[in-house]
């Protein structure tokens, strides 16, 4: 990656723009003045201008990932705010959300504070999610009210669940004074009983223990009635099976105040990639079955799952060494995850780009209009049609445990613009 600051005037050439909060997709150039966005136009001519061959490219939003884990403060040898910033410009994310699992938490007004502030002069904005309880215990409310004041866009226990129906109940009606959603890691940890991957046929052959998919959706539909009845935003994070999106579709036509997101990697494998034991397929919640990744994929095309969230989880090499009962769960996946979807989904491009962009963007109450003259610039440019293999090269992450390493994916992106910065991705691998 070439990272550098956007040239005073920069004048982005024939490219296809797309507009997903218009839904329009239109050829014309783009003139970049100061950061901003000077014109759009046919033809623009300016030899004051660095210029950017967009010729069978498309230019779009800069994408959105509502659910990622950068570490920071605490767990530094797996990722920072920098690092992470760098895996998100390789994956043409110029906003992410960074959940609170840190050491310590994101529990309190100071800590999303420290965020906000180290932030500040990352060239991605990073928004903090807080916790719901203090010290992710799920027992007692966090200061809920002051980490809004201080920035967080959201609060969640991600990582642990919020077993007891009582506090996940006060958090959503808390909440609901702020127009933020509550976001609940949704696995019954009794019916998960330390299970490592989905329960089924390959985990008692494999003899590692199961996780059944119950776990997941039992726990969503209570959280989904919580929210119903008190009439507040509820966002579902990385949902991994064939009922919890049946129950998200039937509650999402009383609620319409209900979201949800599922990853790259739920969609891309199902649960015989386990069959070598590698650790970087070891996720919470697990990968599921074929059916239960084919339901995911329909659950995307007919609207029930709103977007699409990396759940980006480094991990040091040493932990992801460890038997697969030991090491601990999570991939990365900012870096590779538009050339996944673009590939598995078998979607037009613009419905592609909306699952990262508007869709998310809306989600979290950020700003849409990305594409208005004096617009200070978030931008995405992509090659929809190249096959590339990804490999440890286009890793930006600190940590490298990916499984999408040596796969072949479909549509790269070439250059993400964000807070006046340009990282120019565009070399073939």
């Amino acid at each position: 990656m070439n990272l550098k600051k956007i040239p005073k005037k920069l004048l982005l050439k024939g490219g296809k723009i797309f507009d997903p909060t218009l839904d329009k997709l239109k050829k014309a150039d783009i003139l970049i003045e100061k950061n901003k966005i000077a014109a759009i136009g046919q033809k623009i001519k300016d030899n004051n201008a660095s210029i950017i061959d967009c010729n069978g490219l498309v230019i779009t939003h800069g994408f959105c990932d509502v659910h990622v884990h950068f570490r920071e403060p605490g767990q530094e040898d797996k990722e920072t705010l920098a690092t992470g910033s760098l895996a998100a410009l390789a994956g043409g994310f110029t906003r992410v959300c960074a959940m609170p699992n840190t050491s310590p938490p994101l529990d309190s007004p100071e800590a999303i504070n420290f965020i906000v502030d180290k932030s500040t002069e990352s060239p991605i904005f990073i928004h903090p999610i807080g916790a719901v309880t203090k010290d992710q215990k799920g027992k007692d409310l966090t200061e809920i009210q002051g980490m809004i004041k201080e920035g967080a866009v959201a609060i969640s226990d991600d990582g642990l669940p919020i077993s007891d129906a009582q506090v996940m109940r006060l958090a959503l009606e808390y909440t609901s004074m702020f127009d933020i959603p509550v976001i609940n890691h949704a696995e019954d940890e009794c019916l998960r009983n330390n299970g490592v991957m989905n329960e089924g046929d390959n985990s008692i052959r494999l003899g590692l223990k199961g996780n059944p998919s119950l776990s997941e959706s039992i726990m969503i539909q209570r959280d989904l009635e919580l929210a119903n009845l008190v009439n507040t935003k509820i966002h579902v994070p990385h949902v991994s099976t064939s009922k919890a999106i049946s129950n998200i579709k039937r509650m999402k036509k009383i609620n319409p105040k209900i979201s949800a997101e599922v990853t790259p990697h739920h969609l891309y494998f199902n649960d015989q990639v386990l069959s070598g034991y590698n650790t970087n397929f070891k996720v919470a919640p697990p990968i599921r079955s074929e059916n239960d990744r084919k339901a995911l994929i329909k659950g995307i095309k007919d609207g029930t799952i709103d977007c699409v969230a990396t759940d980006h989880a480094p991990h040091t090499i040493e932990e992801k060494e460890a038997s697969f009962d030991m090491a601990p769960f999570g991939m990365i996946g900012l870096e590779s995850c538009f050339g996944v979807i673009n590939k598995i989904l078998d979607l037009p491009i613009n419905l592609i780009i909306k699952l990262i962009t508007k869709n998310p963007r809306r989600i979290m109450g950020f700003n849409n209009n990305l594409f208005e003259i004096g617009s200070h610039i978030e931008l995405t440019i992509v090659d929809p049609n190249l096959e590339w293999v990804f490999n440890e090269n286009n890793i930006y992450s600190k940590s490298k445990n990916s499984p999408f390493i040596g796969e072949t994916l479909k549509g790269k992106v070439l250059y993400t613009l964000s807070k006046g910065y340009l990282a120019d991705l565009n070399t073939k691998n």
